[in-house]
């Protein structure tokens, strides 16, 4: 593995490391819950959650270190519908290019 090809880790992150991603001839990257970053900023950082968020969209999800760069997911929770939810954080409900509607 070639030292561009290894997996960055988000430094002062790593409580909120959920798993890792794969993507199509590309290396495989650390998957980080938006959630429990926003959560560890507010507690460690003193940070509100408005601060919390714009630190996190500002300087980590806007942070591009390359093809290894961290993936922050938005968790659906259990007691809410996949479209309702991305509704919520104003995307569209998603297509399967599969189907042809």
């Amino acid at each position: 593995m070639q030292e561009d090809e290894r997996m960055v880790k988000a430094d002062g992150l790593e409580d909120a490391i959920i798993g890792t991603g794969s993507r199509m001839n590309m290396p495989d990257v650390l998957v980080y819950s938006y959630n429990k970053a926003v959560k560890i900023f507010m507690e460690r950082d003193g940070m509100t959650h408005e601060e919390a968020i714009e630190w996190m969209e500002f300087n980590v999800v806007g942070a591009w270190v390359g093809e290894t760069t961290p993936i922050f997911v938005h968790e659906i929770p259990s007691d809410q519908e996949v479209d309702e939810f991305l509704q919520d954080l104003g995307f569209e409900p998603p297509i399967n290019p599969s189907n042809d509607n």
